[in-house]
């Protein structure tokens, strides 16, 4: 017996050795057995081990809320125009903070949020769907940088996610994975995940992914809006938690796509803001400005500043042009309280549950600021993506022919505002999303309750932080330390500091000493109150490509310095009469661009500007097959509307054959070939402004046939014309030519589907018909790249 006794006491003592490692190490050891085993059970010691208590019991659940696309003036909670009573609730029950920052970018940011690492420590230089293969721009989640979810999971939280993803490499998001850097992936570790991993999505008809399985599509025409439908999801996952392990907490990260492009929502939604926005975007600035001063929000000697000469003035827009652009704004308005309504069904759910008092909630009003993406006011948002330069008269008669005004919002536009609106969303600083030399792109409303332990205070914070700071905040508030190692993989530290400090206390003193920002060029550094800063090669707001920026350097950029204790806005550059500041703030970016993996300067550009046939993409140049493949996400398909390629289809016609035989994209642009009233015809959708229809003459007959298109790519600059030849059985039936190619893809979420057009459908012809199954039998579906000899793409193999 004493023998026994002494065995058990060791394995205690090792328990409780394990338990002090398990803070620098994770996953925690197996907890041993409490029982001693004989050779028979006579000669054996039940007693069952202790369940490790790994978290204090009061522990919080932790819910993180971020928008998408919103600029820090539009919530009405800090004096902006859009209505946000959940953002209200939240920031009435607790606290907020007036200068907390982003990374100007989609994926920057939320690597960053979910890490607690700045962005390009995560790989994150640039969003997913233009990664490249320098380091810090892979868009590959490195083992060294665990996810809160990771940690916490380790613990005993329970962990899930909502919405918009955007962390995952574009060409690794079909069916088949590989799941390492899926939300639920090992390298990320979230329990259950709900939503749509690329950057963007419609809202009427997302392609949906459960954890690993890819959802068929829903349309809006069952009164279907993802927005809703997420939110339904993270609320029956609370209930599920709360009946079946109720003394477990947990996090949940829900971020929508709202409100990013395209704006999607209901008519009603959009009408609520009717004349709201008529007297334009400078007045609007106006108005914000003096509403955040009379509330407190902004410092009394806030300067407004002013608008970029490169940005068109309300009264630039003609008079007929007009209603166009109010529309826009009133959409997305609509767009964003829509999506701000949705997050206080879990606010009222954790009322309904009882949890509220212990549930530490973080609103990060957006991942970035305002987008100028929508440019001069678009009905097809990804035409700035693909450089491709459009007059708004184009945008307003292809408006006209889908129904009108009325049309925007719906399933049939990818609309986005003026990016005068997004200028205006980011009063009273200069920028936009995009830019990271400037606050309108990186600044950010945060408000935080926590009702069990902060005591609610409209005195803003004003301590300079960072989203990298959320998870840091986090493990102060459980008590625990980040990992020195999880899964074996020694981890990087955190950037990210506490701000725990502030909860209590408004005029704490400022921990962050210094925080770099960079996005595709356009970059900053702040520190000790000062911040210097370069806007870089783009202007988000002005279409197209200029060439001049193939030839830019970042040695050639003009810094500028800003004192941010007594200039909150960055109004009045000081880099001429303080160069030694200056200089001596550069020399710290070089510093800390070097320990993030921050150079090449622009590289984010890489894959964006210079080189589009680098962008990810499946690296096969032959595809083989059959008519069950179907949802495969663009950038892990074949790029039929960019290369030159060969579709070679087996197929067996009837004399009644009808339906999709491939498509690729959406409405609001992709590529199709179908069959209908007995005719082949092949579409080109270049972005719902130019539609190349190219028709057979002469109608298929029935049996076995071999189908080819030809589709030939031709010219040096960005983008290409696409000559289309159709054949049947070796016969020549139709040939066109389509005047502007998609350098870089047609949608970001949308689909290539083999005998069916899922998601979004590609056409007006069958646009009420969708999916629009091939009735017939496709025996094999084959694709090869034809890239001429000079393509730098073909160079490259």
């Amino acid at each position: 017996m004493n023998r026994i006794m002494i065995t058990v006491a060791m394995l205690a003592v090792a328990s409780a050795s394990a338990s002090a490692l398990a803070q620098e190490r994770l996953p925690f050891p197996p907890v041993p057995s409490g029982s001693t085993a004989g050779r028979t059970i006579e000669q054996s010691m039940y007693k069952p081990r202790a369940q490790a208590q790994r978290l204090p019991k009061d522990a919080p659940n932790i819910l993180v809320i971020m928008l998408d696309d919103v600029g820090p003036a539009l919530p009405n909670t800090y004096g902006g125009d859009i209505t946000s009573s959940t953002l209200t609730r939240v920031a009435s029950a607790g606290i907020s903070f007036n200068r907390f920052h982003n990374a100007a970018m989609c994926s920057p940011t939320r690597a960053s949020l979910l890490t607690g690492r700045n962005h390009h420590r995560v790989a994150f230089g640039q969003i997913a769907e233009l990664a490249n293969d320098w380091d810090g721009y892979t868009g590959m989640w490195p083992p060294t940088t665990a996810s809160v979810a990771k940690v916490l999971g380790s613990y005993g939280y329970a962990t899930s996610a909502f919405g918009k993803w955007h962390n995952t490499p574009a060409s690794q998001t079909s069916s088949v994975g590989p799941y390492d850097r899926w939300p639920t992936g090992r390298l990320v570790g979230f329990d259950y995940f709900y939503g749509f991993l690329a950057g963007e999505s419609s809202q009427w008809e997302p392609a949906v992914v459960e954890n690993t399985v890819r959802l068929a599509g829903s349309s809006n025409r069952h009164g279907y809006h993802f927005t809703e439908d997420m939110t339904g999801k993270a609320i029956k996952w609370m209930r599920q938690e709360r009946a079946l392990t109720p003394e477990r907490p947990f996090l949940m990260y829900w971020a929508p796509g709202a409100a990013h492009g395209p704006h999607h929502i209901f008519k009603e939604w959009a009408d609520k803001y009717k004349g709201k926005f008529d007297d334009g975007w400078d007045a609007m600035r106006d108005r914000i400005f003096a509403r955040q001063k009379e509330l407190g929000w902004i410092p009394a000697n806030t300067e407004l500043t002013p608008r970029p000469p490169t940005l068109a003035g309300w009264t630039d827009i003609p008079e007929e042009e007009k209603p166009f652009q109010r529309r826009l704004m009133e959409v997305f308005a609509g767009y964003v309280e829509h999506a701000d309504t949705q997050a206080g069904r879990l606010l009222d759910e954790l009322d309904h549950l009882g949890i509220r008092d212990n549930t530490l909630i973080f609103y990060v009003w957006g991942d970035n600021g305002s987008s100028a993406e929508g440019q001069h006011g678009t009905i097809s948002e990804l035409l700035a993506q693909n450089g491709i330069a459009t007059e708004i008269e184009d945008h307003i008669r292809a408006l006209n022919e889908l129904g009108g005004l009325d049309a925007l919002g719906g399933p049939k536009t990818d609309n986005m505002y003026h990016a005068g609106w997004a200028w205006a969303g980011s009063t009273p600083h200069q920028g936009t999303k995009l830019i990271a030399s400037h606050f309108g792109g990186s600044r950010t409303p945060l408000a935080v309750s926590w009702p069990k332990s902060i005591t609610p205070d409209k005195a803003p914070r004003t301590q300079f932080h960072h989203v990298n700071d959320i998870v840091p905040t986090i493990y102060d508030v459980i008590g625990i330390k980040a990992p020195q190692a999880v899964d074996g993989v020694s981890q990087d530290p955190l950037d990210g500091i506490s701000m725990k400090y502030a909860f209590a206390a408004a005029a704490a003193p400022e921990r962050k000493k210094s925080q770099y920002f960079e996005v595709m060029g356009s970059r900053g550094l702040y520190q000790d109150g000062f911040i210097a800063s370069a806007f870089g090669p783009r202007i988000p707001w002005v279409p197209g490509i200029d060439p001049s920026i193939l030839k830019w350097s970042p040695d050639t950029d003009t810094w500028e310095l800003y004192d941010l204790r007594s200039d909150y806005s960055q109004a009045r550059d000081l880099a001429k009469q303080q160069p030694k500041k200056l200089a001596e703030l550069k020399k710290a970016f070089d510093g800390a661009a070097r320990a993030n993996k921050v150079y090449p300067i622009g590289g984010g550009l890489w894959s964006a500007v210079f080189h589009p046939e680098y962008a990810p993409q499946n690296p096969a140049t032959e595809f083989h097959y059959t008519q069950d493949v179907t949802m495969v996400p663009e950038f892990a398909a074949p790029k039929l509307g960019a290369r030159s390629n060969r579709v070679t289809i087996d197929v067996d016609l009837k004399l009644d054959s009808a339906g999709v035989l491939y498509a690729l994209g959406g409405f609001s642009g992709g590529l199709a070939l179908w069959i209908q009233d007995g005719k082949l015809i092949y579409e080109y959708n270049l972005f719902e402004l130019e539609r190349t229809r190219i028709e057979a003459a002469i109608p298929v007959s029935f049996g076995k046939a071999t189908i080819e298109v030809d589709s030939r790519a031709a010219g040096t600059g960005h983008v290409k014309t696409m000559d289309v030849t159709i054949r049947i059985n070796g016969q020549e039936l139709a040939t066109g030519r389509v005047p502007r190619n998609a350098p870089l893809g047609f949608t970001a979420n949308d689909a290539f589907d083999v005998g069916m057009d899922s998601y979004s459908p590609v056409s007006l012809a069958y646009f009420d018909r969708a999916p629009f199954k091939f009735n017939g039998k496709i025996n094999s579906f084959e694709v090869r790249y034809q890239d001429p000899a000079g393509d730098p793409i073909a160079r490259r193999k």
